[in-house]
């Protein structure tokens, strides 16, 4: 046992870390109970959930609501300045990618919506929910904001395909530029269920703002990442 591993808590952690670091734990592979490890390691449940929450932290596991905890899958390396839209970006990491439609609305901006996309005044938006998949497992909950004057008819569309490539196709509109925003931050209730967390536990909020091809704002979108998922890797060479 290293050196540094003086407490309980720490001898928790490493043993569990090289179950999962030698592959006798595999990944998306649930973890005993913690009842079952409180057992195993002669330890009190609060020592084992501190050992947990510590690993979440981490990112070596996550927890599902009412399910238990489980290994994490390697993290999906995410770099903001890419062109690349989400279903390319994780068949070239060599995985598998889902969209689900969850919900459509319109409404007139307000809050959140307004600031991002700077709007003044009555402006009515489509707000799209989208919740995705890798591997099977959801990991990222979004909410697409579109200016409903640029997008006539986009409601018609399908909605679980690269919005990106449908901007360009329908509408002629490119993103020339983005603006970023990555706030950790926990989880509001809709988004906690989706993404089968505990309402407060934490996750990685991204803000990005797009601009087409002539300056003007085109859209905004809120991404809520499961925090053992993703990695932001800035590459300006991209």
């Amino acid at each position: 046992m290293p050196p540094h591993a003086t407490t309980q808590l720490s001898k928790i952690k490493i043993t569990i870390r090289e179950q999962i670091e030698s592959g006798v734990i595999a990944e998306m592979q649930k973890l005993p109970s913690e009842r079952e490890l409180s057992q195993l390691f002669n330890t009190t449940r609060i020592t084992i959930k501190d050992a947990l929450v510590s690993l979440e932290t981490e990112g070596l596991i996550y927890r599902e609501e009412r399910r238990g905890w489980y290994v994490s899958p390697q993290r999906i390396r995410y770099n903001p300045l890419s062109r690349s839209h989400f279903h390319q970006m994780i068949k070239d990491q060599n995985r598998r990618a889902e969209t689900t439609l969850i919900n459509i609305r319109s409404e007139m901006a307000s809050g959140q919506y307004a600031a991002a996309l700077e709007v003044e005044g009555i402006t009515p938006i489509h707000i799209i929910e989208r919740l995705r998949h890798i591997d099977g497992r959801a990991v990222l909950y979004v909410e697409n904001c579109l200016k409903a004057a640029l997008f006539p008819a986009v409601l018609e569309q399908p909605l679980t395909q690269s919005l990106t490539q449908l901007y360009a196709e329908h509408y002629g509109y490119h993103t020339q530029r983005s603006r970023f925003d990555v706030i950790p931050t926990s989880a509001p209730l809709n988004v906690a269920k989706a993404l089968n967390l505990s309402e407060g536990q934490p996750v990685l909020k991204i803000c990005r703002v797009n601009y087409k091809q002539d300056g003007e704002l085109l859209d905004c979108e809120f991404e809520y990442w499961r925090p053992d998922a993703v990695m932001i890797q800035i590459d300006s060479r991209a």
